[in-house]
Order: structure tokens, then sequence, then C-alpha cells
């Protein structure tokens, strides 16, 4: 297989972590559409934010996916990418999607433990247990929708990682 891999799911799910590693055991390159945008422009997404507003951060996000989508690659997207309609026919069609679905819970207490990886402004302006919770009924529909495969993101890495390459190699996410 030589399609792009979609690694989407709430802020806290492991994308980037998870992206990494299977990209080192399949042997294909890692790109995180933040970091994108952060090289490209020169900005964090807090700024970003704060000077053009969510659309304009959702307008960027929506051409950094396009930008680093190639073939062999895996893609940790932002948490919010699925908002978009073209993004999530863009992933399905492009390649394939995986949803790193955990509970508020989980997502909340990661974000506590490692604050400068969450990089982005509040979506709620409440405590991070209350907005995960939010945010997950709000997105859920769409995570679900948009992947070719759900995976327990409470699973370590390595454990994610394996069970990804099963179902690559059983071809249920051909």
């Amino acid at each position: 297989m030589t399609q792009p891999i979609f690694m989407v799911g709430a802020r806290g799910a492991g994308k980037t972590t998870v992206g990494k590693a299977l990209a080192r055991a399949l042997g294909y390159q890692f790109t995180d559409t933040d970091v994108f945008m952060q090289q490209t422009t020169g900005l964090s997404v807090a700024e970003v934010v704060a000077r053009e507003g969510w659309a304009g951060f959702r307008q960027r996000e929506s051409d950094a996916l396009k930008a680093v989508t190639a073939p062999r690659t895996v893609v940790a997207t932002g948490g919010g990418a699925v908002l978009s309609a073209e993004n999530r026919a863009f992933m399905r069609a492009a390649g394939q999607v995986i949803y790193l679905r955990a509970p508020a819970g989980t997502l909340a207490h990661r974000l506590e433990e490692y604050p400068l990886d969450a990089q982005r402004p509040t979506l709620t302006g409440k405590p991070i247990a209350e907005e995960m919770v939010e945010v997950l009924a709000a997105r859920e529909a769409l995570y679900q929708d948009v992947a070719h495969h759900v995976l327990d993101a409470t699973a370590s890495p390595e454990e994610i990682v394996a069970a990804i390459q099963r179902s690559l190699n059983a071809g249920a996410l051909e």
C-alpha cells in the first residue's frame, strides 16, 4: 500500500505520537498539519487564531492538509480538520483514515499532563475536562463518518501501531 494514511481524533488522542511510530514502522514519511502550518506561516496556532479567527485557521488547516498529502505519508491532522465536509471527502478519497478514539477524561488528562503539546487555544473557554466532553459530543459522528478504521487510543502507542499494521495486513483498510 502506498496511499497516505490520515490520523484523525481529538487533541490528546495521540495522532502525532502514533503517527510518527506508524510512519517508522511502515517506512513512510510523517507530517503534522499543525507543524506544517507553523513552519509555513511562522505563526503558532494561537497566533493564527488571534489574527484570522477560527475561520481563517480552518482554511489554513484545509490548505495544509492538501499540501502535505502524498503517497507513503502518515499525516497527523488537527482535531478539527473533520469539521469541513470537503476535508472529510478529501481524506476518504485520497487515502486511509484512522480515528484514534479516547474518552474525554483520558484526553483531558493527557492535555493537562503535557500542556505545551496542546498548542491550541481553548475552543470553549471552559476547563479542559468540560471542553473535551463538548468537543467529542460535537465531533464524534464526524470522526466515525470519515474513518476507515477506529482504534482505541487508550492503548500504548506500540499497541496501536501493531493494531494498525494488523488491519493493513489483513486488508481491513484497503
